[in-house]
């Protein structure tokens, strides 16, 4: 009977040993708060998490006027100027009605197979590479992409916010094609409507190599040749074991 409970206690410490030291990233507000009860005012001051190199987050602007994206400790608003343009640049002087984010002291690179060249193969990929894994983490892809499809919330001001659909008035889309850019993602199979839409695990954002453009991700073609992608070496070791 003591070598039982003492069994059970040192499988709890294994356990123990193995989730703390993968870290959980931070998640301020939840998504269907905003698209179905209207909450759109800011539930975090970006300043107030101290970005700092190593920081990654992402979520909208309080009242649905525009995307934000950390990425490495810099914070990058975007804004629709009009149909054809938008308006990109830093401060962390910015709310957001949810928000993710998360400290990265590591990436460790992870192949991507040949045959992975859109959104769903990704997830597909990163689902299945990581099935023995239940904790959410932050993922990034650096490379050229032959097409992407990005938009940015521009809620008129005023709105009454009921549903996914009144959410989106005002939203603009851009289509980029043929650019280099880094794409900073977030997985979790228990986050759907919390951080991720209902229908996928993943939220995305991706700026490009200029930094003049920066959106939640909808839809992207590239080759898997021309994309390295990086997980937190915390989570890989988890994986590893």
């Amino acid at each position: 009977m003591i070598q039982r409970l003492l069994g059970f206690i040192v499988i709890l410490q294994i356990l123990f040993h193995l989730t703390s030291t993968a870290q959980v990233p931070k998640i301020v507000g939840a998504m269907r708060n905003v698209m179905w009860k209207g909450e759109l005012a800011g539930q975090i001051q970006l300043d107030s998490i101290v970005p700092k190199k190593g920081m990654y987050g992402l979520g909208p602007i309080e009242y649905l006027q525009g995307e934000i994206l950390i990425l490495d400790g810099v914070t990058y608003v975007s804004k629709v100027k009009n149909a054809n343009q938008m308006h990109v640049y830093e401060t962390a002087q910015v709310k957001a009605p949810f928000f993710g984010y998360d400290h990265v002291h590591e990436w460790v690179e992870v192949e991507l197979p040949k045959s992975i060249n859109d959104l769903k193969g990704l997830e597909r990929f990163i689902d299945d590479y990581t099935k023995t894994n239940d904790l959410p983490f932050f993922f990034k892809l650096e490379g050229a992409f032959q097409k992407a499809n990005i938009h940015i919330v521009n809620l008129p001001a005023g709105s009454i916010v009921k549903s996914p659909d009144d959410a989106h008035q005002g939203q603009v889309n851009y289509i980029l094609h043929n650019k280099v850019g880094t794409l900073v993602g977030f997985f979790s199979r228990n986050h759907k409507a919390v951080f991720t839409h209902h229908d996928t695990y993943m939220h995305i954002h991706l700026i490009t190599h200029e930094k003049d453009m920066m959106g939640h991700l909808e839809e992207l073609q590239f080759s898997a040749n021309s994309m390295k992608m990086y997980m937190p070496a915390s989570i890989f070791k988890l994986l590893s074991r």
